[in-house]
């Protein structure tokens, strides 16, 4: 029989789907055929709002927008489930 952490090592090499979600919003189908390349959608989240992270599409974290080389990449600032950190006072 495996111990929990062998049966934790044999699940780290499990692939599953990592997506961050930028935001959502509800449109009639009407207006989704309507769209051509210059069209903006409004999202229902502000721009300074930390992304959701989500495995398998379920939210595991909230994330920050970076850029590293070129490329997008996210910066987790917290972890769900988990209390944010307390922010001290500057003094």
């Amino acid at each position: 029989m495996l111990d929990s952490k062998e049966n934790f090592a044999l699940l780290g090499e499990v692939d599953v789907r990592l997506s961050v979600e930028l935001g959502r919003t509800s449109m009639k189908l009407k207006d989704v055929l309507a769209l051509g390349e210059d069209s903006v959608v409004i999202l229902e989240r502000l721009v300074d709002e930390p992304l959701d992270v989500m495995v398998n599409g379920k939210l595991i974290a909230k994330a920050e927008i970076v850029s590293e080389g070129g490329r997008f990449g996210m910066k987790i600032v917290e972890l769900a489930g988990r209390p944010k950190a307390p922010v001290e006072a500057a003094a």
